[in-house]
């Protein structure tokens, strides 16, 4: 089958109603619009999305970018860069980077980044990894163990 050779189906096309052409037309004079009144005008009744006055929907709803997301996850992100520094074979978690010094806050579970570079083969257990960071610690020698 081919594009040109898509119609539609028989019985489901329509001829268009010829208005305002005699009484044994069956449309005539008014056409099946009623006698007075905004919608037997010529021209369209209302505009698109008129509600008879109501505040519309395209008004109703809030003018941001996108809605917000309910329940977001929020991790406490590290960049590779900041794990350069650690000592070979380290086990890497969040509770070592926070004893460390390296992080401050603990904003949830941890996400490695992979900003920077590394050379030192280390042990990171970690909520999440990005495909650049995985990469990265283990050309480097070192595993990536994803906690629940």
């Amino acid at each position: 089958m081919r594009l040109n050779d898509a119609q539609p189906q028989s019985g489901s096309k329509h001829r268009r109603r010829r208005v305002g052409r005699g009484i044994s037309a069956g449309q005539g004079a008014s056409c099946g619009f009623g006698m007075r009144g905004q919608k037997s005008r010529s021209g369209r009744g209302t505009r698109p999305g008129f509600e008879g006055g109501q505040m519309p929907l395209y008004r109703r709803i809030p003018k941001l970018k996108h809605f917000p997301l309910v329940n977001p996850k929020r991790y406490t992100i590290i960049n590779v860069k900041a794990l350069a520094d650690l000592p070979k074979g380290t086990e890497v978690s969040l509770e070592s980077l926070l004893e460390a010094g390296i992080l401050t806050a603990n904003d949830g579970p941890l996400k490695v980044l992979g900003d920077g570079d590394l050379s030192v083969a280390l042990n990171v257990k970690a909520a999440a990894f990005t495909q650049s960071a995985k990469s990265k610690i283990e050309a480097a020698g070192g595993t990536c163990e994803v906690l629940a």
